[in-house]
């Protein structure tokens, strides 16, 4: 029996019987012609591309849509898809482009592209630019100019608050929101309100300097 068994298999013990893979390779040849056949029958093809009677068009849920966002006072309108971040819409399809609000982390750990919503510091990179239409969004550029800088911004200048500047955009937003609620902040309180941004070069003690002078101011 064993002589016997060994005629029926290959060379290697995980072989299956000739007559079973003869059986599967034909069953197999049969259904990818089958398929074959079906997909180019012109009436299959047909009933594919033809949408149902009475049937609206279809319009894909990612397509680029007009939206109009109030960005410094002023009506921004931009052609986004629906999952374009507001930090995205800002710097790559506004114009022209507002650039304060930086891209670092884009996982809203570091803080450069805060932005002031409804006057409340977020993170632009996880925000939707079409959850915010119809709120108010400033950006760095709508604090002040260099010609005429709010209070904070007057301070991070006299207190050197910065190293690179990458950050500095959005720790003046932070800040700027910070003392408008918080007059006369201690320099701990300031911490607090600026432990949602990041600096990479280590300049937090002119940060903290500077927000305490502007909140005093």
């Amino acid at each position: 029996m064993a002589g016997d068994e060994g005629n029926e298999r290959g060379p290697h013990a995980g072989d299956e019987p000739i007559s079973a893979m003869s059986r599967r390779r034909f069953l197999k040849g049969v259904g990818v012609v089958g398929a074959g056949a079906a997909i180019a029958d012109p009436a299959v093809l047909g009933a594919q591309d033809k949408p149902a009677a009475g049937a609206a068009p279809a319009v894909a849920a990612d397509a680029a849509r007009k939206i109009t966002l109030s960005v410094n006072g002023q009506n921004v309108d931009v052609n986004v898809e629906p999952r374009v971040t507001l930090l995205s819409a800002l710097r790559d399809y506004a114009e022209p482009a507002i650039t304060g609000p930086k891209l670092v982390c884009g996982m809203g750990t570091c803080g450069a592209c805060t932005v002031l919503l409804d006057d409340k510091p977020v993170y632009s990179c996880l925000c939707l630019a079409a959850d915010v239409q119809g709120k108010k969004i400033t950006t760095a550029e709508g604090l002040g100019t260099p010609d005429k800088m709010n209070g904070v911004q007057q301070q991070f200048c006299e207190h050197d608050g910065l190293m690179c500047g990458f950050c500095t955009p959005g720790f003046v937003t932070a800040v700027s929101a910070f003392v408008a609620k918080n007059p006369n902040a201690t320099i701990e309180q300031v911490k607090h309100g600026c432990a949602g941004n990041f600096c990479r070069c280590g300049t937090y003690p002119r940060v903290f300097e500077a927000a305490v002078a502007a909140a005093k101011a």
